[in-house]
């Protein structure tokens, strides 16, 4: 599923349309998508204005002038379109009208109004809608660690959170609860160019490699960000164009080529890329650059 780089495209393209816009004539084509859609869900959207949109993890949160915030899982393949056009294009296609739209609505702002629609052709993604005061108490967000790009994301947290820990740093970077919204491909290029090795136990890393290893994912996060995110299958931008991140990956998907000893891991290895399973997901890593 995207990512927070993705989902952090997706948040940046929709602030423009809906941020200060009033919402109206909204439509609800179904009653669920992973879930049911809230109660009352367009009765309690219609008329609204939206005061912000955040992201926290992969989760958009619109704050509402009613006190509620709207919040929006993309799941794997959900998508905005804005006036009947995709927000950005998709190496898979999949479809955006028709029974796979299940909401839209109008944005009115200064005068001009703007069609949004939501599809969702596999329907893994969700919306909800919780008071915003409620928001960090609710169970989707309350037991969540910090922001990888936020102040409270630092080596000292890691330590705080890795002490004695078996697991393995990459299963450890994955969990939620120790930092909000890292994905399988971002772990893995990080854990790449800090060279440390996927399968060692989180608890083995000394102090300053975890300094070296908060710095690194900050990067690798702001580089795909910055590249408009990694359009791996299902994803696309807000601006209608693919991310370019996933061109430049080190590791990721590329299992058997050669290791490309950079950026910062030094010329002439001559090692290949291996892939393991762990905990469900592919893993790949250099095994000479990213040595125990």
């Amino acid at each position: 599923m995207p990512e927070l780089p993705e989902v952090e495209t997706v948040r940046r393209g929709l602030e423009p349309v809906i941020v200060g816009a009033r919402l109206t004539r909204l439509r609800q084509n179904r009653p669920d998508l992973r879930f049911p859609f809230p109660e009352r869900f367009v009765e309690r959207l219609e008329g609204a204005s939206v005061e912000r949109i955040d992201r926290r993890a992969k989760y958009l949160l619109a704050a509402l002038s009613t006190g509620e915030t709207w919040v929006t899982h993309l799941g794997m393949t959900g998508r905005f379109t804005v006036d009947g056009e995709q927000l950005g294009e998709f190496e898979e296609s999949a479809p955006i009208a028709g029974k796979h739209e299940h909401m839209s609505f109008c944005a009115l702002k200064e005068g001009r109004v703007t069609r949004v629609g939501f599809a969702d052709a596999r329907r893994f993604g969700f919306m909800g809608l919780i008071q915003t005061a409620q928001v960090e108490t609710h169970p989707w967000f309350v037991s969540m660690g910090p922001e990888p790009l936020g102040n409270g994301f630092s080596a000292a947290h890691l330590a705080e959170v890795f002490d004695g820990k078996k697991q393995s740093i990459k299963v450890s970077l994955l969990d939620q609860r120790n930092v909000a919204g890292l994905g399988n491909i971002y772990v893995c290029e990080a854990l790449y160019r800090a060279r440390i090795s996927p399968l060692i136990a989180a608890g083995k890393i000394s102090k300053p490699r975890l300094e070296t290893l908060t710095a690194v994912i900050r990067d690798v996060l702001n580089d795909a960000i910055a590249a408009g995110g990694s359009t791996l299958k299902d994803f696309a931008n807000a601006e209608g164009g693919q991310g370019y991140f996933q061109h430049r990956f080190d590791v990721y998907g590329r299992e058997g080529k050669p290791c490309l000893g950079k950026p910062c891991l030094g010329e002439g290895c001559t090692d290949v890329v291996k892939r393991v399973v762990q905990g469900g997901r592919s893993t790949f890593y250099c095994p000479s650059c990213q040595r125990r």
